[in-house]
């Protein structure tokens, strides 16, 4: 009811704002723009962005920045003095409480003006309709078109005043006929130009019978001058590429025809008094030097030189590396055309191999004609770097916790650009309840990283396969991690071989040869302590049996609970006992009860037993994003994996011990399966920073061999803030299943996400969603028919979540809110499905960093 009074009580401020409380009367607010080519309505953000005026921003509708704005006081000085002055003694009593600077800075603070400056900062003030910029945006619209061949169109403008102090623009464009491309024809000065152009000229962007469209010749400009750099001319300026453009005006209407001259000039050089002009020339690689630490080589006595293939390495006495690094990391080659994709690559992958400042590379003429001498310039990073991160955390099982982690980073460690990460952590805290006897928790691991710049596999030459230029990195790990009173005391170890490429700044490759992975449960015993809701079930079963008179062999698992007649199972031997008499037959019990415990079993056996798990698998992913501030674009991502193979392939030579019929390494089940994954994310710029966003993930993990399930850390989950944000994580699914367990999970997952981005005031944004998914077993051992995936009639327990959202942006990360309303749970009977839920009592709160997907 509190929540409700106060949404209340906020919506009837802010719809009882004014939009039109600072427009004049002699003014008109402009609530719309509106552009037609031709009377014909055009909806095209290129053009709208050519509008000087436009109308203020709003939220779903709602002007809400212009209605902050207008919450501020215009003049708050004159309102204080104004209301001490309201009643005769109240500057009086003031004075008496407070000194007269004291009463002075009261009108300076935040609650009198400071509130008002900041309401300005945030808001956005009224879009006042002012005709002369209204004539400026004619004047952009009509260069617009003209651009695009339209030379002889008119512009008139006309404005809809019928709301009071409201005011609508319509934007008239006349385009007339366009101009076509009649004949094309080029001067071009220089020899090399002449002949590198008539190369190339078939897949020019201007060609006859085209509409003249000013952009395909700026694209022709950037293309040919690509073109000339890539072929030996270092210098070309793109300057010197100018189109002459002939309006031929003599026609009749209708047939509007222009004639292009394409001309390529030669270089010029500007001097001291002069500017000169002289013949590009095609130019190839003489000498490329290679300074490897040019800030402590000033004299040539601290340096010693080594000629290595095409290069000539410069050392110093304070630092070295292997020529072999330094010559697969430059592309320029001794007496090869010069060409700027080399420059571009060498800096690219020098600076990937993380040793080396930002290079240097500069280009002098040498004395032989059309040659050119190189010399690279690099600093190094320092060999040793240490970082540390501190963290305080609390959560409902954790009262408090402190964490501390150092790295410590060696570069060019074997000298061959090869880096050493070691890293520790630990964490130590107080838990919130005693759950294990003890009040207190601790965690603490390491891993030691080694990444070299080159792919290693041994006797293969990869650099035929995966070139330089696509910055290859072989990467080996190790960790390990012990917990200490969290869960079941996991203590795992990671060994991992890994492989990137990127042959592009849109596509990458990775490959992990070897991912293994070994998890020990310490503390077995804890299972029903830590998974408390698969105890209540097991406890609620057992109530059925608690008679001892009935079932006095059964009176030794129970004790006394919170209630005067409660009896609960004891942890573990009374658990332990009930599920083995039970499942051994020793009591009587009916088939459900049966069933329902041996499904329980299973799953504690599942969730306690180490996991050995050895896989491979491969990540590809593509995106046309160009740069961070590109808001259309789209993401794809697959990926593959593959575990156990290998181990089951050496069981037929060595003699693996078995048990249950499952094959043991070091006495532990290897898991044996299969894993694919698709994602898509597509992103739409609607114009002024309101972005729609889109994904679908689709995964499923089949196991086969020595296993009839997936481990619980390669299983798929529903919830949480980076999915469906009306269930918590774990809590949704599989299937139609109520979330019986504390953690749910299953081997298939579908999701959707839709999501509708926003500015609101600021640096603060808003968003709405609607998040669609589930997980469901398929191809495992789970029998339940309400968790399983049987085909198309299984997607009617997709569950539906909607909400809303709001956002900070501190630049270098985002801080975000989600609000998530249950609004199809398929977990419900089907009459109730639909909206049961849909309310802030049954709300899920998320938080999260930057955008979920």
């Amino acid at each position: 009811m509190a929540k409700l009074s106060l949404l209340s009580l906020l919506a009837i401020v802010l719809l009882s704002c004014n939009s039109l409380k600072k427009v004049e009367d002699d003014e008109y607010l402009v609530i719309k723009n509106s552009i037609y080519a031709d009377s014909i309505k055009l909806k095209n953000a290129e053009l709208e962005s050519l509008i000087y005026q436009k109308p203020n921003s709003t939220v779903l509708g709602y002007p809400l920045r212009l209605n902050l704005y207008n919450l501020a006081k215009e003049n708050p000085d004159s309102s204080y003095n104004a209301w001490l002055d309201r009643k005769e003694n109240r500057k009086k009593r003031l004075n008496n409480l407070l000194s007269e600077k004291q009463v002075k800075r009261l009108g300076e603070s935040f609650l009198v003006k400071g509130l008002s400056n900041w309401l300005e900062d945030i808001g956005e003030e009224p879009t006042v309709l002012d005709t002369s910029k209204t004539r400026l945006s004619l004047t952009k619209l009509s260069a617009y078109y003209e651009s695009k061949g339209y030379f002889t169109n008119s512009t008139t403008y006309s404005i809809d005043s019928t709301k009071r102090k409201k005011a609508k623009v319509y934007y008239h464009i006349e385009l007339g006929d366009p101009y076509m491309i009649d004949s094309l024809s080029n001067s071009i000065s220089s020899k090399a130009i002449d002949s590198l152009y008539f190369l190339h000229s078939a897949n020019s962007l201007i060609k006859e019978g085209q509409q003249f469209d000013l952009s395909n010749f700026n694209n022709e400009r950037e293309r040919l001058a690509s073109i000339f750099r890539n072929s030996g001319i270092r210098n070309f300026q793109e300057s010197s590429i100018a189109f002459d453009i002939l309006r031929d005006t003599t026609r009749a209407a209708g047939d509007q025809k222009m004639n292009i001259t394409l001309n390529i000039g030669d270089l010029k050089t500007r001097g001291e008094n002069e500017v000169t002009t002289s013949a590009y020339k095609v130019e190839k690689i003489n000498k490329i030097n290679i300074y490897t630490d040019y800030l402590s080589t000033s004299t040539q006595d601290s340096l010693y030189t080594l000629d290595y293939q095409d290069y000539t390495i410069h050392y110093s006495k304070n630092f070295d590396i292997k020529p072999k690094t330094l010559a697969n990391a430059i592309f320029f080659k001794k007496d090869s055309t010069y060409r700027d994709v080399d420059k571009i690559r060498t800096s690219r992958q020098l600076n990937a191999l993380n040793v080396f400042k930002y290079p240097n590379i500069i280009f002098e003429a040498d004395s032989l004609d059309n040659q050119v001498n190189t010399n690279i310039y690099l600093a190094p990073k320092t060999k040793y770097a240490l970082s540390t991160n501190f963290e305080v955390s609390r959560s409902n099982i954790r009262r408090l916790g402190v964490g501390l982690g150092t790295t410590l980073l060696i570069r060019n460690i074997f000298k061959g650009a090869e880096n050493l990460s070691i890293s520790a952590n630990g964490s130590y805290g107080l838990l919130s309840r005693n759950t294990f006897e003890a009040n207190y928790f601790s965690e603490f691991g390491g891993d030691i990283t080694l990444d070299f710049p080159r792919i290693w596999f041994p006797f293969i030459n990869t650099s035929r396969i995966i070139p330089n230029y696509t910055l290859p990195k072989t990467r080996i790990a190790i960790g390990t991690n012990f917990q200490n009173n969290i869960g079941l005391d996991k203590q795992t170890l990671n060994t991992v071989l890994a492989y990137n490429w990127a042959p592009s700044d849109f596509v990458n490759h990775n490959v992990e040869l070897l991912n293994i992975q070994f998890v020990r449960n310490v503390n077995e015993e804890r299972f029903y302590n830590v998974y408390t809701n698969t105890y209540e079930l097991l406890d609620e079963i057992a109530d059925k049996y608690k008679d001892p008179v009935l079932y006095p062999e059964l009176v030794e698992y129970f004790e006394p609970g919170d209630g005067d007649d409660e009896l609960n199972l004891i942890i573990p031997s009374g658990t332990t006992g009930f599920t083995d008499a039970i499942l051994n037959e020793d009591v009587a019990s009916t088939p459900d009860d049966f069933d329902d415990v041996n499904s329980i079993e299973e799953r504690r056996i599942r969730l306690t037993e180490n996991n050995l798990i050895f896989a491979t698998n491969y990540t590809f992913n593509k995106t046309n994003r160009t740069g961070i501030l590109d808001n259309s674009f789209y993401q794809f991502r697959w990926k593959i994996e593959g575990a156990g193979n290998v181990l089951s392939a050496f069981s037929s030579i060595i003699p693996f011990n078995k048990k249950d019929d499952q094959l043991l390494v070091f006495g532990v089940p290897f898991s044996q399966y299969i894993k694919n994954e698709f994602e898509y994310v597509k992103y739409w710029d609607l114009s002024r920073s309101n972005v729609l966003a889109a994904r679908a993930f689709f995964g499923i993990a089949i196991p086969y061999g020595n296993s009839n399930s997936i481990p619980f850390v390669r299983s798929y989950f529903g919830g949480g803030s980076n999915d469906n944000r009306a269930w918590f994580p774990y809590s949704l699914g599989p299937g139609s299943v109520s979330a019986i367990n504390d953690f749910n999970e299953a081997n298939l997952k579908l999701a959707l996400n839709l999501e509708y981005r926003f500015p609101v005031a600021g640096d603060i944004n808003g968003a709405i969603f609607a998040d669609a998914g589930n997980i469901w077993n398929v191809l495992d051992n789970v029998e339940d028919p309400d968790a399983t995936f049987d085909g198309l009639s299984s997607l009617k327990d997709i569950a539906l979540g909607t909400g809303f959202g709001v956002r900070y942006d501190f630049t270098y990360f985002l801080f975000r809110l989600d609000l998530g309303f249950k609004t199809y749970n398929p977990a419900e009977i089907q009459s109730k499905r639909w909206f049961r839920d849909y309310n802030f009592a049954n709300s899920v709160l998320q938080i999260g960093i930057n955008y979920p997907f």
